[in-house]
C-alpha cells in the first residue's frame, strides 16, 4: 500500500462507494476507509428483503457502479461485486479518529493506531451512527430500539414506530406484511404530514392503514414509555396504548464534534445543520470534501452522482456539471436575464430569506420539486378566495397586496425576499387576498410538499416562515394602521409555544405578564368559584388573552388551558404595552375587549350568588360543546332537542341539495340536557380531513366552509382522518329531474331522495363497479340562502354556530 494516497475516501455508502469506483476507473490512487467488516453499511443495516428505491426517476446515474431499484439484497450482493472486479482499495475495520494537515498532506489517524496520509479526504460518513434518542421519561428502558434489522423475527407483540420518515415507515410495513405474524403495529407522526418520506412510501402506508394491517397516529407524540405501555400525546389529550416494542426512527444528526474538528464549519448552530459547501463539495477546510447524507442529500442516486462527481473534480474536471443541470436549465429558460443555472440558484440562495442556510446542493434538490415563475408588472398571481396551498418565495421584484376586496387600490407591498401564500400553505384556505406583480418579478412557488419538506428539514427556513407569519398575524389582529416597523419589537421578541390538551398556558392568581396569541388549536377560559372550575369563555384560533393583567398590572384572574393540542404566540408584556402606548387606537381596541370579558365574569359571577344551578349547567353545557369538537369548529350544526319534533325536514334538506345524498344524521351524535350535537361536520381550523389527501381535493371556502371538490379519486384517507365520523364514501347517483318536473309530471324521485333505480342496483349490489367518492357537509356552499338544513327547520331547532357563538348557547342553556 503506498505511503501517500491521492485521495482518501472515507465511509463505504452509495457515495463513498461510488467516489472510490470512479477513482480505480480512472486510476487515481485512492483509498476507501470503512469502519464496518462489511461494505456500504447504510444499506447494510437497511431491514432484511427491504425494497430500495432508485428516485428520482427523472435523474441520470452517473456511475460507474449500477444500481437500479431492488431488493436490499441483491443490491449489496452487486456493489460487492463490482468493487472486487473494478479493483477499489478497499480497507475494512478501519475507524477514524481523527484528520489533520492541511490541502496536500492530511495525517489521517485510525483509532488502532494506524495513519494514512493522503492528498485530498473526501467525507462519506453520512449520519446514521448517530440517531437521534427519544427525550421522555422511560427512553432508558431496554424495549426501545434504534434499527430494525429483521421485521420477520417478531411475532405476538404490539410495536410503535416513532418516525414519519422513510426509515419509520418502511420498518412499520415491514412488521405488519405478514398477517401470520399477528403483530398489532402503530405508527407516530407528530404531524398531519408526511413531509419528509417520499410519495411511494406515503401511498403503501395509507393503503396498509385503509386495509387495517397497521394503525397511522397522526398529531401524536410519544410522551411517556412505561413497561408494556406508551403514552401519547395527541390533539385531544393522553392516551396510553399496549407496548411491547418501540422503534425509534426519528432521524438522525452529523457527526458534529468530529466534523468540526476537521476545521469544517456548517451552516448553523443548529443541530440539524449541515457543513458550508461549495458547489465542488468542498468545505471550509481546503481539501476536504463532503458528499452523501452528511451533505444533506440522503437519496441513493443523488449520493452515487456525487460522488462520482467530486472525483471529476479532483481529477481537474473543471467543467463538469451536476446530472440534475439540463433538468434545471429547461426550468429557468423562460425566466429573463439569460443566466446559467448556476447564476440563478446563487441570486435565489442569496436573495431569498428561506434559502439562506441551504447548501448549494440541497437549493438544487429543492428547485427539482418547485416551479419558478416570471411575471410581468401588473400581474395578476393568483385571485382573492382562489384554491391553492403553494407557498411564493421572491427572488426579484416585489408583490402588491389588495387587503380590500371593494378597492383594488388599496394596497400593501411585499418585497424581494420575502414570501407570500404561506397562510393557504398552513391553513388549507383559499387564498386570502389578490395578489400581483407591483413589479417585474421573478418568484419561486413551492409546492405544499416540497415547501413542507423544506420547513422539517432547514431550521433556518422554519425559522424565517416562522418570523414573517407571526408579523402578518400581528398586523392582521391589532390593525389600527399598524406597521411592520410597528411590531418590530414584539416580533423579535416572540416565542412559538405549543400547549398540551388540558394543559394551562395562565393560572388563575399567577403574577406572569406575558400575552398569547392561538396560533392553532383552540383555548378555553376558566374561574375557580365555589370551589370547582367554571367555564368562563371558548376561545378558537386567532384570538389572544392575557393582556388584562398587563395593562392593570393585577394577577391572572382566570385560567387558560387548551381544549385541544394548540400553539401558541407568547409576547412579553413590556413589549406589548410599549406598543400599545404608541398606538392609542389599538389601546381602546384592547380596553374594550377587557370590558367584554369582565362582563362574562360579571355575569357567571352573578348566576353564582343568585342560582348555583344555572351556573352549573352554564359551565357543564360550554364544556360538553368543547368535548364534542366544538374546540377545533368553525362551525357546528346544533339541535334544540325541546323544539326538534323529529320531522327529518333537515335531512331531507340536505338530500335534495346534494344529489339525494344527505350529509346529516340527525339522530346519531351525542347530547346534553336538551342540547345535541347531530354527525355533521364542524368545519375544523385545522381539519384532520386535509391530512394527506393525495390530489389537495379538500380545500376552505372564503367563509370557513370545508369542502371536497371534483378532483377527489375515493382513496378514504379523509374517511379515516375525521374523529368525529362525518364522512363517507359513496357512488355519485345520476342527476335528478327538476322539482317542477316532479310535482307536474311525476318525473324522478322525490325531495331528498337518490333515483329509486339507482337505489335498487346499490342494495342488489349491482353498482359495485361504480367509484365511490368522498362526501360531507360543505355548509351548502354556493347556494341561495345558506345551510338547507337550518332553513328547512319548521320550528328553528336547527341552528349553525360560529366560534364567536358557542358562548352565547352555553349562557342560553345555562338559563341567562
Amino acid at each position: 500500500m503506498p505511503k501517500v494516497f491521492r485521495v482518501a475516501i472515507i465511509g463505504s455508502g452509495p457515495a463513498g462507494l461510488s467516489a472510490a469506483g470512479r477513482a480505480a476507473a480512472l486510476g487515481m490512487n485512492h483509498v476507501l476507509i470503512e469502519k464496518t467488516d462489511h461494505l456500504s453499511d447504510t444499506i447494510y443495516k437497511y431491514q432484511k428483503g427491504k425494497h430500495v428505491m432508485a428516485t428520482p426517476s427523472n435523474l441520470v446515474l452517473r456511475s460507474d457502479l449500477d444500481f437500479e431499484a431492488g431488493k436490499r439484497e441483491r443490491v449489496l450482493s452487486t456493489w460487492d461485486d463490482q468493487a472486487a472486479s473494478q479493483g477499489i482499495n478497499v480497507m475494512l475495520n478501519a475507524e477514524v479518529a481523527a484528520i489533520e494537515g492541511e490541502t496536500g498532506d492530511f495525517t489521517i489517524k485510525l483509532a488502532d493506531g494506524r495513519e494514512l496520509t493522503a492528498q485530498a479526504v473526501v467525507l462519506a460518513i453520512g449520519t446514521q451512527g448517530n440517531p437521534n434518542r427519544l427525550r421522555v421519561p422511560g427512553a432508558d428502558l431496554p424495549h426501545i430500539q434504534y434499527q430494525l434489522d429483521d421485521p420477520g423475527e417478531y411475532f405476538d407483540e404490539h410495536i410503535t414506530v416513532v418516525g414519519s420518515g422513510d426509515a419509520g415507515i418502511e420498518n412499520a410495513l415491514g412488521l405488519a406484511a405478514d398477517e401470520a405474524q399477528r403483530n398489532t403495529v402503530t405508527i407516530l407522526n407528530r404531524r398531519a404530514d408526511f413531509a419528509r418520506a417520499k410519495a411511494a412510501n406515503v401511498k403503501q402506508l395509507e393503503e396498509a392503514e385503509q386495509d387495517g394491517r397497521l394503525i397511522v397516529r397522526r398529531e401524536t407524540s410519544p410522551s411517556e414509555v412505561k413497561p408494556g405501555e406508551l403514552v401519547l400525546e395527541t390533539r385531544d389529550g393522553e392516551v396510553a396504548i399496549p407496548c411491547d416494542r418501540i422503534i425509534a426512527r426519528t432521524g438522525s444528526q452529523p457527526p458534529r464534534t468530529f466534523v468540526e474538528a476537521c476545521g469544517i464549519e456548517f451552516t448553523s448552530g443548529e443541530r440539524s445543520a449541515f457543513p458550508k459547501l461549495s458547489p465542488s463539495f468542498e468545505t471550509t477546510q481546503s481539501g476536504i470534501h463532503v458528499i452523501g447524507a452528511l451533505a444533506g442529500y440522503p437519496l441513493i442516486k443523488h449520493c452515487m452522482n456525487q460522488g462520482y462527481d467530486v472525483i471529476e473534480f479532483l481529477n481537474g474536471n473543471a467543467n463538469l456539471k451536476p446530472a440534475d443541470e439540463p433538468i434545471l436549465a429547461e426550468k429557468f429558460a423562460p425566466l429573463p436575464g439569460n443566466r446559467s443555472v448556476d447564476e440563478w440558484l446563487e441570486l435565489f440562495g442569496q436573495n431569498i430569506e428561506i434559502f439562506n442556510d441551504l447548501s448549494p446542493l440541497q437549493l438544487r434538490e429543492l428547485m427539482l420539486d418547485s416551479t419558478v415563475h416570471a411575471y410581468t408588472s401588473g400581474e395578476l398571481i393568483f385571485a382573492r378566495n382562489a384554491p391553492g396551498s403553494s407557498m411564493f418565495a421572491i427572488a426579484q421584484g416585489s408583490v402588491a397586496v389588495e387587503v380590500n376586496p371593494d378597492d383594488p387600490s388599496q394596497t400593501v407591498p411585499i418585497s424581494q425576499g420575502s414570501i407570500f401564500g404561506e397562510v393557504g400553505l398552513i391553513s388549507g384556505r383559499k387564498r386570502g387576498a389578490t395578489i400581483r406583480a407591483a413589479e417585474p418579478i421573478v418568484a419561486i412557488e413551492l409546492s405544499r410538499t416540497a415547501a413542507l419538506k423544506l420547513l422539517a428539514t432547514s431550521p433556518g427556513a422554519n425559522r424565517v416562515v416562522n418570523r414573517i407569519s407571526i408579523e402578518r398575524q400581528l398586523l392582521q389582529m391589532f390593525g389600527s394602521g399598524l406597521t411592520s416597523n410597528d411590531v418590530a419589537e414584539l416580533v423579535e421578541s416572540a416565542e412559538l409555544v405549543e400547549v398540551r390538551a388540558g394543559e394551562a398556558a395562565v393560572t388563575e392568581g399567577a403574577d406572569d405578564k406575558d400575552v398569547f396569541i392561538i396560533r392553532s388549536g383552540s383555548m378555553i377560559v376558566e374561574k375557580a368559584i365555589g370551589g370547582k372550575q367554571v367555564f368562563l369563555n371558548y376561545l378558537p384560533a386567532g384570538s389572544y388573552f392575557g393582556e388584562m393583567a398587563v395593562i392593570d398590572g393585577s394577577p391572572r384572574i382566570a385560567s387558560v388551558k387548551a381544549a385541544i393540542k394548540s400553539e401558541l404566540i407568547r409576547l412579553p408584556g413590556d413589549a406589548f404595552i410599549a406598543l400599545i402606548e404608541r398606538n392609542p387606537t389599538l389601546r381602546e381596541t384592547a380596553l374594550a375587549e377587557m370590558a367584554n370579558r369582565r362582563e362574562i365574569n360579571a355575569f357567571v359571577e352573578s348566576r353564582k350568588s343568585s342560582f348555583s344551578g344555572a351556573v352549573d349547567l352554564y359551565s357543564e353545557t360550554a364544556q360538553f360543546l368543547v368535548d364534542n369538537g366544538i374546540g377545533e369548529a368553525t362551525d357546528v350544526l346544533l339541535i334544540d332537542e325541546k323544539l326538534c319534533i323529529g320531522c327529518d325536514n333537515c335531512e331531507n334538506a340536505c338530500a335534495d341539495s346534494h344529489d339525494g345524498l344527505s350529509r346529516l344524521d340527525r339522530e346519531a351524535g351525542r347530547s346534553y340536557a336538551h342540547l345535541h350535537v347531530p354527525t355533521s361536520c364542524r368545519h375544523c381550523e385545522h381539519p384532520h380531513c386535509m391530512a394527506d389527501c393525495p390530489p389537495n381535493a379538500i380545500k376552505r371556502g372564503p367563509d370557513g366552509e370545508v369542502f371536497i371538490d371534483e378532483t377527489c379519486i375515493g382513496c378514504g384517507n379523509c374517511e379515516r382522518n375525521c374523529p368525529y365520523g362525518v364522512i363517507r364514501m359513496d357512488a355519485k347517483p345520476p342527476a335528478k329531474p327538476s322539482l317542477l318536473q316532479w310535482l307536474l309530471f311525476g318525473k324522478g324521485p322525490g325531495p331528498g331522495e337518490a333515483p329509486s333505480k339507482w337505489r335498487k342496483a346499490i342494495a342488489e349490489n349491482e353498482a359495485v363497479q361504480q367509484p365511490k367518492l368522498a362526501i360531507k357537509c360543505d355548509m351548502c356552499s354556493g347556494i341561495e340562502g345558506g345551510p338547507a338544513c337550518v332553513r328547512a327547520c319548521p320550528t328553528g331547532a336547527a341552528i349553525r354556530v360560529a366560534p364567536e357563538k358557542f358562548l352565547s348557547v352555553a349562557r342560553i342553556e345555562g338559563g341567562e
